[in-house]
């Protein structure tokens, strides 16, 4: 018998589990939300507006506690508004029957980050965010709250996606560092401390943008609509000249890494937030970086990650070249047969700093 290989699980292995009914959906699961090291989830057609957000907790079903938090109910079938500042809850429309042996975990997807749209998966029985248990059979459902924009969204977006994995794939540093000698992950040195260190930048060549700030008050945007939005409608441009620019409490920002990041087809990785010492501060909302992020072969050389930042309490001063989080990287269980950039409908292979796909191109 085949020991089972530890790792996270690749997409023609996802398709596996969809046959073998592992992964449950109605209506059924369609190709294109099969990522190289993930599954996109659905909204369904309801949503929950309830008057906080809340987490199952040990032994008790999502249902069951929404009836304790609900406010309203939001027929999504012919699309609907979800408002800004307020919290829903969705049920999406997959389903686990997992195995003993595989977790999950999940996370935006990077147009939703980009959007400062604050969805998290919460699973029956869930004492965590994002996090699926072993074995675990039971509903999914989204908990989404709109921050910076209210959203038009209808059945079947995809707002989140999961990823599988079996046992504890993470490099450690000494691992990293040989891969890093291997297959350079960052253009330059590597920072290499509890995962691989990336900075901000705050000196783009030959203009004095260095970020977008979103703007308090605004029209809805419509999740459907692709490169459609004006970007000045929406984002306030932040310039500096002296490679500084001070964070406001409560202000959502889109920056961008100072390092190009290389994923090789043999890992995925996740990014994570930098010690909270260095700043009060969050960064990225979306952490999923696929198998072929940024990897030259894939057409990717040069991706820079998009910072997607949040100032806590304090006004903060940000510097170019400081260190604002980290990029964890776990093994694949087996090689995806399709990679990140690489015929599939990649939207930010190669970028730099980028808005989300929903807004008109900026002219440099």
């Amino acid at each position: 018998m085949t020991t089972p290989v530890h790792g996270v699980i690749p997409n023609q292995d996802i398709s596996a589990m969809i046959r073998d009914g592992a992964i449950l959906a109605d209506p059924a699961v369609i190709p294109a939300q099969i990522q190289p090291a993930s599954l996109d989830l659905r909204l369904g057609t309801k949503a929950y507006r309830v008057r906080a957000s809340f987490l199952a907790g040990k032994d008790a079903k999502v249902a069951d506690r929404l009836a304790e938090f609900e406010m309203h109910q939001v027929d999504l079938t012919n699309g609907a508004v979800l408002e800004k500042g307020c919290v829903y809850v969705v049920p999406l429309m997959e389903n686990l029957a997992l195995p003993v042996d595989l977790s999950a975990v999940a996370n935006a997807k990077s147009s939703t980050g980009r959007l400062d749209l604050l969805t998290r998966t919460i699973t029956d029985g869930g004492t965590e965010f994002d996090r699926v248990a072993p074995g675990y059979h039971g509903p999914l459902y989204a908990e989404i709250c709109p921050r910076s924009f209210s959203v038009l969204v209808r059945p079947g977006m995809r707002l989140n996606q999961i990823r599988f994995g079996r046992g504890d794939a993470t490099l450690n540093d000494d691992d990293l560092r040989a891969l890093h000698a291997q297959t350079p992950l960052v253009n330059g040195d590597a920072v290499i401390d509890d995962g691989l260190g990336f900075s901000v930048d705050l000196k783009l060549p030959d203009t004095t943008l260095v970020g977008y700030r979103a703007k308090p008050h605004t029209g809805v945007i419509d999740l459907d609509n692709i490169g459609y939005y004006d970007p000045a409608e929406y984002w306030e441009e932040v310039h500096t000249s002296n490679g500084q620019i001070i964070l406001d409490p409560g202000a959502f920002y889109i920056l961008v890494s100072r390092e190009a990041v290389t994923i090789p087809p043999e890992y995925a990785a996740e990014m994570a937030p930098y010690l909270a010492m260095v700043g009060e501060f969050r960064v990225h909302y979306a952490g999923f970086f696929d198998p072929g992020f940024g990897f030259a072969d894939a057409g990717g050389a040069g991706s820079r990650g998009v910072l997607e930042v949040r100032c806590h309490e304090a006004p903060f001063v940000l510097e170019h070249g400081q260190v604002v989080g980290r990029l964890v990287y776990e093994r694949m269980a087996h090689v995806p047969t399709q990679i990140y950039g690489a015929g599939i409908a990649s939207n930010y292979q190669g970028q730099g700093l980028k808005l989300s796909k929903h807004f008109k191109t900026v002219a440099a």
